[in-house]
């Protein structure tokens, strides 16, 4: 052996990595990238994921036989913002610029956002706060740092996807400590992604003894522990009154034929940046009495107005029976607001005098015992859960006719006046349960 083939081993990433930082799957075993394009690098703080990261583009730039058969030329580094992407990706500690020696280090252009490497190849900086910058660019390859922090994730992701166009194969890494945003999930999840994971104790012997004593003390054990530093995707609170898996149970494939809808409001106070987000939702009881949820339409830093508006168009769309809005934030003030915006809309308010979390766990017994009768309609979710309207919801009784009083004979019904003075159907049987004064009369 040379001096020069010596000294390329020791420089070798594949022999002075650690396993979790090199890609689990060698040229030398086939061509990995053809079956699984997307290299997801899981790990908590301090694991060496950024290292991973510049090596794996330095591999690839310099056609490691561990990365790449031959140079890839036009790379893509996708950071959450600008200002991260060159303190950690380019010029941090354990950076693109620090991987490589001296004498084929990239030269470096902030101003243009672009590493050249000596032998031509060239690496463009993005920001994930700005997805449309990458709609036009072309690359063979792109490094995605710290994915689960991104603030336009699904925006940013799928604009990448679409500049991934050049080569016989064009490849991803993902370095992040995860979180449970639906992205990350999928990727976790999907065959075509080699996963990778590592914890913080893996990488002690580069880490600060009392660092890893302090934080050990402090979260070993506890969620954000579990995730910050064994780089675990946590997706069900351990407190949580529903489990994932019931939520899921509990969908419906098609709402059946609804006796009753109706809209509920849950009005901020304010509307201002750190103000409550407005609770709206939209809920329909069958003949049987069990519940369905038809939209989760939950907005924040809204107006009263347009709050308002939201709300009545959401109650046309359904064809909803009542507005039912709580009045322990606004008091009736909520009430006018929808007066304003459309006064023939009916309306009642409701004052919740027993504790959210009392009411959640008596749903969440009714829905544990015999009898199931909360549903949720065809795709709904809420966020990574969000609710939408199934648009499909039958009636048996158009909502004009509902509106004006006529029961499912077409004899006319008697009415109820709510608390703002406009006519609302009550329920059609007794409300009981932890809910009785929360929100929706069942």
């Amino acid at each position: 052996m040379t001096r020069t083939d010596a000294q390329r081993l020791l420089e070798s990433w594949s022999v002075r990595g650690r396993a979790w930082q090199v890609y689990p799957g060698l040229l030398a075993h086939g061509e990995p990238w053809r079956a699984r394009p997307k290299w997801l690098l899981l790990g908590g703080r301090g694991v060496g994921k950024t290292r991973a990261g510049a090596e794996w583009v330095r591999g690839l730039v310099e056609a490691d036989p561990d990365a790449a058969r031959t140079r890839l030329r036009r790379i893509a580094l996708v950071g959450e913002t600008f200002a991260d992407a060159r303190e950690v990706m380019v010029e941090g500690p354990a950076g693109l610029l620090a991987a490589h020696p001296r004498r084929n280090r990239p030269a470096w252009s902030p101003s243009l956002r672009r590493l050249t490497w000596p032998n031509g190849a060239v690496a463009h900086v993005f920001s994930a706060e700005d997805p449309d910058a990458l709609r036009g660019p072309q690359f063979e390859a792109a490094w995605a740092d710290e994915l689960a922090k991104w603030r336009h994730a699904d925006a940013t992701w799928d604009m990448l996807q679409f500049g991934l166009r050049l080569g016989s194969h064009p490849r991803q890494l993902i370095t992040t400590t995860p979180r449970p945003i639906p992205l990350i999930r999928r990727l976790a999840e999907d065959p075509g992604v080699a996963v990778t994971r590592a914890r913080t104790a893996d990488n002690a012997d580069n880490l600060a003894p009392a660092f890893l004593e302090a934080v050990h003390a402090a979260y070993g054990g506890t969620r954000l522990g579990r995730q910050e530093l064994d780089g675990e995707i946590i997706t069900d609170r351990p407190d949580a009154l529903w489990s994932r898996d019931l939520i899921e149970a509990c969908r419906a494939t098609r709402a059946p034929p609804l006796a009753r809808i109706v809209v509920a409001i849950d009005p901020p106070a304010s509307s201002g940046k750190r103000a409550d987000a407005c609770g709206l939702v939209a809920a329909g009881r069958d003949e049987g009495g069990a519940v369905y949820v038809l939209a989760d339409e939950t907005v924040a830093g809204l107006s009263p107005e347009a709050w308002a508006a939201r709300a009545i168009a959401l109650y046309h769309r359904l064809e909803a029976d009542c507005l039912v809005v709580e009045t322990n934030q606004g008091g009736e003030m909520a009430l006018a607001v929808l007066r304003e915006v459309n006064p023939s809309v009916p309306a009642r308010s409701v004052r919740a005098t027993r504790k959210i979390s009392a009411c959640r766990a008596g749903l969440r017994a009714l829905r544990q015992g015999p009898r199931a009768p909360c549903r949720r309609a065809a795709g709904a979710r809420r966020r990574d859960v969000r609710l939408r309207a199934d648009g499909a919801v039958e009636r048996k009784v158009p909502g004009p006719a509902r509106r004006a009083g006529l029961g499912r004979d077409g004899t006319r019904r008697a009415r109820t006046r709510g608390a703002a003075g406009q006519g609302c159907e009550p329920p059609a049987v007794p409300v009981a349960g932890p809910c009785v004064d929360h929100k929706l009369p069942q």
